[in-house]
Formats: structure tokens, sequence, C-alpha cells
């Protein structure tokens, strides 16, 4: 049994403010909300960027030769407590893919060598950065110039830490470590949100002014970006909300006309179903784009930005043509398409019955 409901407005893309984009901030428009919606997702898509977003964070550190976190360490201007409390401030960036294998927390080691050109060329102290303590590893450093602490004797010095995935902040006394000798656990902060500000405003949609525009501010520390914290967000949303779809006693069918249904998915799916080399881009972008497989618009709107940078020879700038590109479409990455029956999965095959439904039809 199927309950019958009005329509809801519902938005059918997401603008991202380019003027004041950055590595770490985004302003984003969603539009046109019905009357009271903007608040109710916008309020829960903060909260769960504040609380629920995972990160790296460095959980335990240790230098040779050094017992305890309460003592001062000899060559060494800051004492333990001050290099300890500089640590906490490590912004180390990874996104594991699902096939790796869960880790407690990874391990890195490195042998720091202050030697005497390092002291010579700084009057006689050496400042030792993050990127000094943290060597090549999985994790990008944001913050690899982040004084540490401060040398003024020559020393070889080993150095080891560990870093887990974690969420929100964790005092020491929960860290479930086993520790090593001289091993100083510490205080992390995993969430990479900073600050997220909503707004809602009103928006038209034809005669009607009443309607809501929601507006998201993100700023994060740089180990998520903003469009990433909006993303998982709502996908960690959308995992809760399902729960309750288990005691639906009926579904709801929404008043869109099946006429209507139909031809907005006849309309985006001719948009899905152009290969790469008709819509203008770049030659470097289109050949990024069919080395990795991707050789329709609908397999391009499925994936996520991350996920494209890691493509190889694929940079910021042709992941920004792309995006405007597929703006100008009304389209953008990470498309939802389940509304459609359309999934990462089988968009390949969504795209070959469409073009042979279109074939016969002309046939």
């Amino acid at each position: 049994m199927a309950v019958k409901y009005g329509k809801f407005e519902m938005p059918e893309s997401i603008k991202v403010d380019e003027a004041t984009r950055s590595k770490t901030f985004s302003r984003f428009v969603v539009k046109p909300f019905g009357k009271g919606f903007g608040h109710s997702i916008g309020n829960s898509l903060r909260r769960i960027m504040h609380t629920a977003l995972e990160a790296p964070a460095v959980i335990s550190f240790r230098l040779e030769g050094v017992s305890h976190e309460y003592t001062a360490v000899e060559g060494i201007i800051e004492d333990m407590t001050k290099i300890i409390l500089n640590l906490k401030g490590a912004l180390l960036r990874y996104l594991p893919d699902v096939e790796e294998a869960t880790k407690p927390f990874y391990s890195l080691s490195t042998i720091l060598e202050i030697t005497p050109e390092k002291l010579q060329s700084g009057g006689g102290q050496y400042q030792v950065t993050l990127k000094d303590i943290i060597g090549p590893s999985l994790f990008e450093l944001v913050n690899p110039d982040m004084p540490v602490f401060t040398a003024t004797k020559e020393m070889s010095r080993k150095v080891d830490l560990k870093v887990a995935i974690g969420r929100g902040y964790v005092p020491a006394d929960r860290h479930v470590v086993e520790r090593q000798i001289d091993e100083i656990v510490i205080d992390s902060a995993f969430s990479p949100v900073r600050l997220v500000n909503y707004y809602v405003e009103n928006t038209r949609v034809g005669q009607d002014t009443d309607f809501d525009q929601l507006i998201f501010e993100i700023t994060t520390d740089g180990r998520v970006t903003p469009e990433e914290a909006l993303s998982f967000a709502a996908q960690i949303g959308i995992q809760h909300f399902s729960v309750f779809d288990h005691i639906k006693p009926c579904s709801i069918s929404f008043e869109e006309g099946e006429l209507e249904t139909n031809k907005d998915r006849d309309e985006i799916m001719s948009k899905l179903a152009l290969k790469i080399g008709e819509i203008e881009l770049s030659v470097r972008s289109t050949n990024c784009l069919q080395s990795a497989d991707i050789n329709t618009i609908g397999e391009l709107v499925t994936m996520f930005e991350y996920e494209m940078l890691k493509f190889r020879n694929f940079g910021k700038k042709s992941l920004t043509e792309i995006k405007q590109k597929l703006d100008e479409m009304g389209l953008h990455l990470g498309m939802d398409l389940a509304k459609y029956g359309i999934t990462r999965d089988n968009i390949k095959t969504m795209i070959i019955e469409y073009l042979e439904e279109q074939a016969g039809a002309e046939a």
C-alpha cells in the first residue's frame, strides 16, 4: 500500500561560491527547499560535521633518551610539556580506502639529525618542524612547517610517533595503545572541522517567495576539505536515517506525476549518456579521464572530488574545469541518482540500455 503525498520542492544542485573558496573554506548555496526544511537539514548536517567526521591525529610521542613528559631535555630549549603541546597541533591528512585493513594506529619513526651546519645556519639554534620528525609516509602534512622544538646542540635521536584515525576529542587516558618504554601518550583532537555556519533565507519558486535557501559556510583545518566534510556528513546522516525505514507500515508516493518523472529521467539520461569527448574539455582533462576508464558524463558525476584527485596526472586545474562544465549542464560531482534507479555500479549498463531504447525509438 502506498499513501499519496503532495510534491516537495527539492534542490537540483549545490552551488559553490568560487570567489571565496579555498583549501579550508567553502560557501555552499542549496535551493529550493520547502518552508522549514532549511533549518531541519542545516542544523542536522552542522551537528554531524562537528561531531562525527574522522581524521588522523598524533596519539603518542617518543624522543630517544627522554623518560617522561615532565622533564627538560639537554640541547633543547623547550621542555617536554611544551613539545607535546606543540604536537597536538600537528595536522595530518589521510583518507584510507575501503580495501585497506583497519588499523588501530600507524607507527612512524625517523632519525632526527641536528648537524653543525644546521645550527650554524640558524645562528646556533635549529627550529625542528613537523616535516623533520615525520618522513615519507601515508600521511600528507597539512602544516609541515609547524615548530615542534628548538635544538641548540648537535644531536642524533630517534623519534617515534603513533597516529590514529578517530572522532572528536580523546584524552590520553582513553587511548587504547600498548605503551612502549619512554612512550608518552597524548590527548588528541581528531575533529577536522573548525567552524560550520548555516543560514536560511527566503527564495522564489514561481510566484511563491517563502521557500528556503540554505547556505553553508564551512571551515576545516585541512585534514578534510569543506566539500568532503559536507559530503561525508550527508552520507553519515543518510546511513542513520535508513534504520527507520524498517518500521515503514506503508510507503509514500509523492505527487510528481509519472509523465513528469519520466520526462525528468529522459532529460538527465540524455546528459549522462554523453561521451566525455562531447563536452569540450581540454585535451589534458579528457586524456586523464579516459586513462581512468571514465568515458561518459554518467560515470563522471558518480565520482567524488577526492577520488578524482588520486588519478594520475590529474590536478586541481582540471578538477575546476570539469566542475564548471558540469555546473553549466546542471550537474555536479558526487550526484545521488538513486531516484532514477541509477548507482555507480549500474551506470554503464543504464546508459547502454538508454542508448538502445533511443535507437529503437528512432528506428
